[in-house]
């Protein structure tokens, strides 16, 4: 299914139980940093091996908290008339400029100290 696909599916959810009155951009954003926390919940203060080992063991549970966030994002986008995939592709082209391979490899740094 294509983002806009999805996207219809996640809007008609929404619209047959006629949720969309609670879907304001400030609580979609509330939301979305809601279940970003929980995504994050089960890596709090875990070495970065414990974190692997979470997210194997933890699979499920860590899937359905993405989906979470993704749902809620595919959402936003859409109420907000922006194109998720153009700003996703505009993003990465700016990324790619910021962080040239030669410069970016292996490093860290944020782009202004490359």
């Amino acid at each position: 299914m294509s983002i806009d696909e999805i996207t219809a599916r996640i809007c008609a959810f929404r619209d047959a139980r006629d949720w969309m009155i609670f879907h304001n951009p400030k609580d979609l954003v509330v939301a979305i940093a809601a279940e970003a926390g929980e995504l994050m919940q089960p890596f709090v203060w875990k070495s970065p091996e414990q974190a692997e080992q979470i997210a194997e063991a933890k699979k499920p549970e860590i899937e359905n908290e993405i989906a979470d966030v993704a749902i809620l994002l595919f959402e936003l986008a859409h109420n907000l008339g922006i194109s998720l995939e153009d700003a996703m592709l505009a993003k990465l082209a700016r990324n790619e400029i910021r962080y040239p391979v030669e410069k970016a490899r292996g490093s860290n740094a944020k782009y202004n100290e490359l």
